[in-house]
């Protein structure tokens, strides 16, 4: 638009050089005219490309940047934040007392075995956690649930070493 503008006004001054005789005042001539361009595709856009299946292999899935690692470990981490708090508040037992019995390492194998498989299967079928999001309950806040869980252990293990009682005393 600069350009045509300079163009315009160019032309004017070399016209109003050769008749300036004869022209009215250069003011009263040059005329301000906006000239808008819109352009519009005449046939709809194409489609965007269809986004690659998901991999099914195994190795792809379980790989260090795949998509079940973080996924597995924040919901092992969820539901063991909640058992462990549970466990506590029912028995009065802290987290490394039931990480120790033998029937607190016999439910950890087992929740991890459960959980392991079920998040596991609709991956290897070629279906994503992010497919299936609706609007509160999305993938990512998933992620961010399971690591805010997985920091939640940690607190609970560094406060019953520190105070040398389990958080939640009954």
């Amino acid at each position: 638009m600069a350009t045509m503008m300079a163009i315009t006004s160019f032309a004017g001054a070399a016209v109003g050089l050769q008749g300036a005789a004869r022209s009215p005042p250069l003011a009263l001539r040059r005329r301000a005219v906006d000239v808008v361009v819109r352009a519009q595709a005449d046939e709809p856009s194409a489609p965007p490309p269809n986004k690659p299946k998901a991999s099914t292999s195994i190795w792809d899935a379980l790989a260090f940047s795949g998509p079940a690692p973080e996924r597995i470990n924040g919901r092992l981490a969820m539901v063991g934040f909640v058992t462990a708090l549970a466990v506590e508040a029912g028995r009065g037992d802290g987290l490394l007392s039931q990480l120790g019995s033998g029937t607190g390492q016999a439910w950890f194998a087992y929740t991890v075995a459960v959980l392991s498989v079920a998040s596991l299967v609709p991956l290897l079928q070629g279906e994503s956690a992010e497919g299936r999001a609706g609007a509160i309950m999305n993938a990512n806040a998933e992620l961010w649930n399971g690591r805010f869980a997985m920091l939640g252990l940690v607190a609970l293990a560094a406060t019953e070493i520190i105070t040398g009682a389990p958080f939640i005393n009954v």
